[in-house]
């Protein structure tokens, strides 16, 4: 059993309590809430914080084992050595206080099996499998042959070419064989690809309404990679449950947003970091960055000031300390979406008690410090409230607990 003591309790949604305590003895949180009222726990490994929340979530990330923001270099790398990467950067994660991560694209699906057997440490991962695009969409490599393209993608299972309403169906038909939880379309172009455009939409109504369909009759919700209206409106229009990245989301697609109750996923954290190291970008990249990262901030100050919910995700996808856009960077989307509007108090449940909400029919009882919810617990040695930036600092991150078991911190009794 632990008992946690801090001098604030944020519980993820609503007002932080003063002198808090959270106490739980296995996967669920048995109390949360002011010390007055804690029971007595005299078996209990004490702990003591200057702040007790929520482990955060990152709704955005792809554990590809990348090194490079130049994806074309994926397949000329070991599937073994990436995984191999992967495997640090959750480490990394856990370290940084994220907990649990929506993973849309990558080596997720097996990832997570890894992490429920208890093989390697690691978030709960919630994980797309396969991005699906359409041929020279936004997950296609251009600059190879399609026939490569496609090998490559069957064989490495972060990327699925689909065409057709029945190829869209049989796409989403084919994550769902291997245990994806949440299904990820690109609707529009994007910024990392070669030769298309992040305004022009990609699969068709009918496509996207396919795809929509199809993950529904699993239970499954979509997250839609969108940068223009006209992506971004289909998306909608098809039911999709997420809104990825939004740059041009204007008041129309606002208003969609808040009809069909949509969720906004903004991933400032990569503009702001390729932004800062244009150096590691390929050219073309940069190019259409550039255009994009102003409306992009424009874009989620708005969607803020119309109420549109708005989750925590980075588009984190890089391995390794070194490098830009890494793993254990991802308590950097805070401040930023602090400095585009939120309050911190709005950033913070941004991070936990919305992102589960992403999963539609798949969210777990995550992201608050609530009785019968997971006891996926952080401790901090600041107030985050008063201080966003001490959430991006896993140094400020003194104890993590996933499911109940204590996996970065002093060992129960000290501390």
């Amino acid at each position: 059993m632990h008992r946690i003591e801090a001098d604030l309790l944020i519980p993820g949604q609503g007002d932080p309590i003063a002198d808090g305590v959270v106490v739980f003895d296995g996967p669920l949180l048995g109390y949360a809430g002011p010390a007055v009222d804690a029971p007595d726990t005299p078996q209990a490994a004490r702990h003591r914080a200057a702040a007790v929340m929520p482990g955060m979530w990152d709704c955005h990330g792809h554990f590809l084992g990348t090194r490079s923001f130049d994806l074309g270099k994926l397949p000329r790398e070991p599937l073994a050595l990436r995984a191999a990467r992967a495997a640090g950067d959750l480490r990394a994660a856990l370290d940084a206080g994220i907990t649990s991560v929506r993973e849309v694209g990558g080596l997720g699906v097996d990832l997570a099996r890894a992490v429920s057997e208890g093989t390697v440490d690691g978030p709960a991962i919630y994980a797309a499998g396969g991005i699906l695009s359409i041929t020279g969409g936004h997950a296609d490599f251009h600059s190879y042959p399609l026939s490569w393209m496609s090998d490559f993608a069957e064989a490495d299972g972060s990327f699925c070419l689909a065409d057709g309403v029945p190829g869209a169906m049989r796409a989403v038909r084919m994550q769902l064989r291997r245990g994806a939880r949440v299904i990820k379309v690109c609707a529009s172009g994007g910024v990392l690809s070669e030769l298309d455009d992040p305004v022009h939409q990609q699969f068709t109504n009918a496509e996207l309404r396919a795809i929509v369909e199809v993950a529904g009759l699993a239970e499954r919700a979509v997250a839609a990679h969108c940068h223009g209206k006209p992506g971004i409106m289909a998306a909608l229009q098809a039911g999709v449950r997420t809104i990825e990245h939004g740059t041009y989301t204007d008041d129309e697609c606002c208003d969609a947003m808040l009809e069909t109750g949509a969720i906004l996923v903004p991933t400032r954290t990569i503009i702001e970091d390729m932004l800062g190291s244009p150096e590691a970008v390929p050219d073309y990249a940069m190019a259409k960055l550039r255009t994009v990262a102003g409306v992009h901030a424009e874009a989620v100050a708005r969607a803020r000031e119309h109420g549109v919910t708005i989750a925590m995700g980075t588009d984190i996808g890089l391995s390794g300390a070194d490098r830009v856009n890494s793993w254990g960077r991802n308590g950097d989307e805070l401040p930023h979406l602090v400095k585009l509007g939120l309050t911190p108090l709005q950033a913070i449940e941004a991070a936990t008690a919305t992102a589960p909400l992403t999963l539609g029919p798949q969210a777990p009882r995550s992201g608050r410090l609530e009785a019968g919810y997971d006891a996926d617990v952080i401790t901090l040695d600041a107030d985050p409230v008063a201080d966003i930036s001490v959430l991006a600092a896993p140094e400020h991150v003194t104890g993590v607990w996933t499911a109940g078991r204590q996996v970065k911190g002093a060992s129960p009794g000290e501390g």
